[in-house]
Parts: structure tokens; C-alpha cells; sequence
């Protein structure tokens, strides 16, 4: 029995027992809250919806929660039902029926956790989106495993996900970009507001080697733009598909302006009034629909100002059919949040189908000290550096495991270790040891073919109780990561579920000594261990990290 499944008992009791008694049964919540108490003492899990709705229909909590722990008791699955406080109520499962848990994710396989939240829903999730001038950087990196991960829980959701990278090349910070790669060709120091470091000089180097006569040619700026930016970007694609982070839609800024959207959407909004001119420029409305301040939209030289490209894209993603805009930008993008909000409504569209994720910086240490970055010095620290240094998969799972909206120090010592304190490690040595125990048991001649091979009423020892209701939580962790945009939950049960599995090995064997049989607890055991390789695998499959069968 699955936490959902005893929720659903719980809310079908209090059904139940307000409608006998003539009481509103409107009070009852659609989603009933069962948790995992702190103490295990207090049971397999607790509910207060006694205290939620007792005193809604005229009920002292404690006489609703009795009511609701006698029809509880009674029903099948649930061992016992203990009314604690003020009207808490504290469940205890029988033993076949937390074992059922087992039958579900075997049954479910690959599938298990998956939910339909999202289902209809179609979602573009844009990230990354750095600017091709230079290779990712760590916050970049963030959003690149992020991202893809957030993607993958969505999915996993049932929404329908389109993962995008706005490629920005329109703009100053190209032209710098230009201008650095020329100087670099011609063997000069890179402009004082311009890019350095050793790519510039290898694409200016390639740029020449695809067009000798570039330095020459009167179009020779044109010529490294088109060149140079498609060779960055080639490389920026490159690295993140390597990293594991792939993308569906890539799509061009320039586009926007080209093809007259941008210069569309503006007319739009001067006709409908969402915007004025002031001082020589078009100003949009913006402060009325919730942002903190008017935005420039057409400068005073008659430049469109970025944020005229932001509501071409906005429209654009609108009219390509989806209903859920995910914007993930950087630490120093506060601002956007109600910007695009109200670029939203000032079009008349839902500002709802705008969300924006704000991701926080990102440091590393080594030895103790900060690995100091400096992208216009030369040395930035990039998505390849952290790669070499620590391997992909601990990358992806330092970036994931933490709350996007903090600050991140990543101690490169910790993530390159291979030990039970680096936490990917811990994770995948859980699954990888379950697929050590799975071939010893085949060479004993045990083996599950499935559920109903075994009697997982015998999972009786605490441990294994505790295993299997964290087995239970998993669909529960993704439903809450896809709902609140935080894939770090999916990684942080993972690393709990792990450290149930270590305890469970330290108090109940698996596989018989010696020349003992195997009894039928074995092999319940074995089915247990299945279930849980099997929720490891699901679980580092959403982080887009490999599930080794061998360490």
C-alpha cells in the first residue's frame, strides 16, 4: 500500500463518516496529507485531517479522530490505527500489505514514479540560452544540468516538453565578440571591452584556416561573425550534448528581427496603447501590470531595446501552441520576472503562462580555497574544467542536488572522490551493489521472476519496513519536484533511499551463508532489493545520470 493509496483511505473514512452524521463533506480536502513520522515509534505514517476539518463541522478534533482511527482500523491493509495529541492519528500497515509496495514498482518498472499531473499540458522550457562568445560557464553549467532535469520530472509528469536555447546573435556583446576574434587574427591584444583568453585565439585561428582571405576582404567583419559565432556555437553545442544536456528547439534572436516580428509586436502595442512615447522613446506600461518600473522598449535612437525581442519571443512561443512558458535565467536577472510578466499582459495574455526561474551563483573550491574565475581576464572556469575535474555525472548531480535558488560552492576534493562521501557515488554504488546482489543470488539459482513468486508478507524487520516506505514516497517526491520546479528533491530521496538500503544490508541477508537454503524470505528479500535497484534507476534517470550495474 502506497502513501496515495492510504490517503485515498483516509479521505474515503472521513467521507464516510461526515455523511453519516449529516455534516459537510465539502471540508474534506481533495489531496489528503498522509507523512512518514520522525519517530518511527509513532508508526508507519500520520495523519492530521482531524485537526484540519473537526472544528469546520462543529467536531472536536479528538472525536473526528477517533471516529476516523476506528474505521480505519477496520479496514484491510491498515494493522492499526492509534489516535495520539490533539488528534493526530497514527497508522501502522500490515506487513503484506507494505509489502504490496514491492508488487507496484516491479510491476510499474521503468514507469514506476511516473504521475499525470501535466498530462495536455504543453511546456517550453528555455535554458541556458548563454550568449555564443565564450564556452558555458558554471552558471551556465547549473541550468544545463538543471534544466535537463527539471525537463525530464515535467515529463515524467505527463506534460509534453519542448527543452529550448535562445541563441542570442543580435546585439553588443557579439559585436565585442567580432571585434576580439579580428584582433586576435591579427595578432593584436583583444579589445579593452572585448573577450580574451585562448578560444578567441583558436576560432580566430580556424576562422582564417576556413577563410584565408578574411583579414582582407571587405566584408571581413561579416565574415567572422558568421564564421566565428557558428564555430562558438558549434562548440557551446558540442559541450553540453556531452554534458548529457540536449535540446529540442535552437532558436535565433536575429530571427525575430529579421523576419519582422519584433517590429510587429511593437506596432501592436503602440496601437493598443501598451505603450507611449516619452523623451524620444517608446515606453511600455509595464508598472500597471505589476512590474516596478516602465521599460524602455524602443530606445531613442529608434533601436529596439532587448526587451522588444522578449515579447516577439514571448508571442512567438504563444503562437507555436504553448501554454506554459518556463523561462531559467541567471542570478542577475531578477528583474525579468515581472518584466516578462507584464510584457504578457500588456498583450493581452495571460501573465500565468509566464514563469521565471532564477538561478543562483556558483563557486568552486579546491583545497580549502576558492577557484577564482575571471571571463574577461581569460580565465574563466567553464563546463569542460568542471567535467575534467570531477566527471560528468558527479557534475550533473553537484548542480542538481542543491536548491537552484542558493548560492552553490562545489568542493571539486569531495565530487572527485570515489567514496560513500561523495553523494553520486553513494547513489549509484546503492544500485550498482543491488546488481551485485541480484547476479550472486542468480548464481545460487535464486531468482524472482516477479511478485507473485514470493510472499512479501515476510518483509517484517524494521528495516525492511523502512526500505519499502521509502519505496513508497517515490511518486509522491516527483509529483512535488515537478510542482514546485525542483529536481533537487528527486536527487536528495535518492541519497535517503540509499541510506536505507545500507542499513537493511547491515541487518538482514539477502542471500543465505554458507550451505544454508534459501528460505522464503529470501527471497522476498531479493524481490525487495529488485524493487529498489529498479527506483534508483528511474530515480538517476530523471537527473540524466547512468545507473552502473558495476564499481
Amino acid at each position: 500500500m502506497t502513501p496515495d493509496v492510504l490517503a485515498d483511505l483516509v479521505r474515503s473514512a472521513a467521507l464516510s463518516i461526515l455523511g453519516e452524521r449529516g455534516l459537510d463533506t465539502s471540508v474534506v480536502p481533495a489531496v489528503v496529507t498522509v507523512e512518514r513520522p520522525r519517530n518511527p515509534e509513532h508508526g508507519d505514517y500520520a495523519t492530521n485531517l482531524a485537526l484540519q476539518v473537526a472544528k469546520r463541522v462543529g467536531l472536536a478534533p479528538r472525536e473526528l479522530a477517533d471516529a476516523l482511527a476506528a474505521a480505519l482500523a477496520e479496514t484491510t491493509g491498515v494493522a492499526s490505527a492509534e489516535v495520539a495529541g490533539p488528534g493526530f492519528i497514527n497508522l501502522r500497515l500490515a506487513a503484506d500489505a507494505q509489502g504490496q509496495i514491492v508488487r507496484e514498482v516491479l510491476t510499474a518498472g521503468t514507469s514506476y514514479g511516473n504521475g499525470a499531473m501535466l498530462a495536455g499540458r504543453k511546456i517550453n522550457l528555455e535554458f541556458v540560452s548563454a550568449n555564443p562568445t565564450g564556452p558555458i560557464h558554471l552558471g551556465g553549467t547549473r541550468w544545463a544540468a538543471v534544466g535537463d532535469a527539471l525537463g525530464r520530472v515535467l515529463s515524467a509528469q505527463g506534460g509534453e516538453v519542448t527543452r529550448e536555447y535562445y541563441f542570442n546573435d543580435a546585439g553588443a556583446q557579439i559585436d565585442r565578440f567580432v571585434r576580439s576574434l579580428i584582433a586576435a587574427a591579427q595578432g593584436e591584444a583583444a579589445p579593452e571591452d572585448g573577450y580574451a583568453g585562448a578560444y578567441i585565439s583558436d576560432i580566430a585561428a580556424e576562422v582564417i584556416k576556413q577563410e584565408p582571405g578574411a583579414l582582407t576582404d571587405p566584408d571581413s567583419e561579416e565574415i567572422f561573425r558568421r564564421v566565428g559565432v557558428g564555430l562558438m556555437f558549434e562548440q557551446i553545442k558540442k559541450d553540453l550534448h556531452d554534458f548529457g544536456t540536449d535540446f529540442d528547439v535552437y532558436f535565433h534572436e536575429d530571427s525575430l528581427h529579421k523576419s519582422g516580428a519584433v517590429e510587429k509586436a511593437v506596432t501592436a502595442l503602440k496601437e493598443s496603447g501598451g505603450l507611449y512615447l516619452e523623451d524620444g522613446a517608446w515606453w511600455l506600461r509595464s508598472s500597471e501590470y505589476g512590474d516596478d518600473k516602465d521599460r524602455v522598449v524602443i530606445k531613442s535612437d529608434g533601436q529596439p531595446a532587448y526587451i522588444a525581442g522578449d515579447i516577439a519571443y514571448f508571442q512567438d512561443k504563444r503562437a507555436r501552441g504553448f501554454d506554459l512558458c518556463i523561462y531559467m535565467l541567471g542570478a542577475d536577472h531578477h528583474g525579468y520576472i515581472g518584466r516578462l510578466k507584464a510584457a504578457a499582459a500588456a498583450t493581452g495574455d495571460d501573465p500565468a503562462t509566464v514563469e521565471v526561474l532564477i538561478g543562483q551563483m556558483v563557486n568552486l573550491v579546491s583545497g580549502g580555497k576558492p577557484v577564482r574565475m575571471s571571463k574577461r581576464a581569460g580565465t574563466v572556469i567553464t563546463m569542460e574544467d568542471l567535467v575534467e575535474a570531477v566527471g560528468v555525472d558527479a557534475a550533473r548531480y553537484a548542480m542538481i542536488r542543491s536548491s537552484a535558488n542558493s548560492t552553490l560552492d562545489i568542493d571539486l576534493d569531495l565530487w572527485s572522490k570515489k567514496d560513500s562521501d561523495n553523494p553520486v557515488y553513494y547513489v549509484k554504488y546503492a544500485h550498482a551493489r543491488l546488481c551485485n546482489i541480484k547476479r550472486n543470488a542468480g548464481d545460487l539459482g535464486m531468482v524472482v521472476s516477479g511478485p507473485d513468486d514470493v510472499d512479501l508478507g515476510l518483509l517484517t524487520h524494521d528495516r525492511e519496513g523502512d526500505v519499502l516506505r521509502t519505496l513508497g514516497e517515490f511518486p509522491r517526491v516527483l509529483a512535488t519536484a515537478a510542482e514546485l520546479r525542483e529536481p533537487h528533491r528527486a536527487a536528495r530521496y535518492l541519497e535517503e533511499l540509499a541510506g536505507a538500503l545500507h542499513k537493511f544490508y547491515e541487518n538482514c541477508r539477502v542471500i543465505p551463508q554458507g550451505d544454508e537454503d534459501p528460505q522464503p524470505v529470501n527471497f522476498a528479500r531479493l524481490a525487495l532489493c529488485g524493487a529498489a535497484r529498479q527506483v534508483i534507476a528511474n530515480g538517476l534517470g530523471v537527473l540524466g545520470i547512468e545507473a552502473p550495474e558495476r564499481m
